[in-house]
This record gives C-alpha cells, sequence and structure tokens, in this order.
C-alpha cells in the first residue's frame, strides 16, 4: 500500500513540475511575441491617419472648437504637427509595451529554468 501511495506522490509532482514549465514556457514566448510585435510598431508605425481634406472639413463645420478662424496655411502647419504628435504617441506606447512584454519574459524564465532542473533530478531518479 505504501509503495502505491509513494507512486501516486511521484505522478502528482511530475504533472505539477510539467504544468508548471507549460505555463511559464507559454508566459514566456507570449512575451516574445509581444516584444517582436511592438518593436515592429517601433521601428515601422502603423501608417493610417486622417486625410488633410478630412481634417480641414471637421475644423471647417465648427466640430472642433477654436477661437478664431484658421488660414489655410496654419491650418495645414496643425494638422503636419497632429501626425507628427500622433506618430511620436506611437512610438511612446511602443516603447512603453516593450518593456512590459519583457516583464513576461523576465519574471516567468527563471521559474521555467528552475522546474527544468528539479524535471532533470526527477528524470534521473
Amino acid at each position: 500500500m505504501k509503495n502505491k501511495e509513494m507512486g501516486d506522490e511521484a505522478v502528482i509532482r511530475h504533472l505539477y513540475t510539467y504544468l508548471v514549465l507549460f505555463a511559464t514556457l507559454m508566459m514566456v514566448i507570449g512575451g516574445g511575441i509581444s516584444i517582436f510585435m511592438a518593436a515592429a510598431d517601433l521601428i515601422s508605425p502603423p501608417s493610417y491617419y486622417q486625410s488633410y481634406e478630412d481634417y480641414k472639413q471637421i475644423h471647417e463645420e465648427g466640430k472642433v472648437p477654436s477661437e478664431k478662424s484658421l488660414t489655410e496655411k496654419e491650418m495645414r502647419a496643425n494638422y503636419e504637427q497632429s501626425i507628427k504628435d500622433e506618430k511620436n504617441r506611437t512610438k511612446e506606447s511602443a516603447k512603453n509595451q516593450i518593456i512590459k512584454s519583457l516583464g513576461f519574459i523576465v519574471i516567468p524564465l527563471p521559474i521555467f529554468l528552475y522546474f527544468n532542473s528539479i524535471r532533470k533530478r526527477q528524470s534521473d531518479i
């Protein structure tokens, strides 16, 4: 009877070890994918921006409150600045995402390595 209980305990330990290995490996893979996607956004930000005609129409119809009527040159400069601001916002967001995604690699990786060494020791027995 004692031998059967020891066998059940070993199976549960192996199962627990493999479940932890699987979960941490999935987290590391997910973090790597997320870093890759954020790096792609950093290198080549998404390129859809509101067209100048739409920007101009929204401002002329009064949907955006402004203190005075802008000249065409001022409106074009505001449009160009909004495009630059959007690109900078996207790049900063990508940098932030890379830092967050590193947590999905840095935190579970040592746990994975530790449980992998336990798995190796268990298979040697």
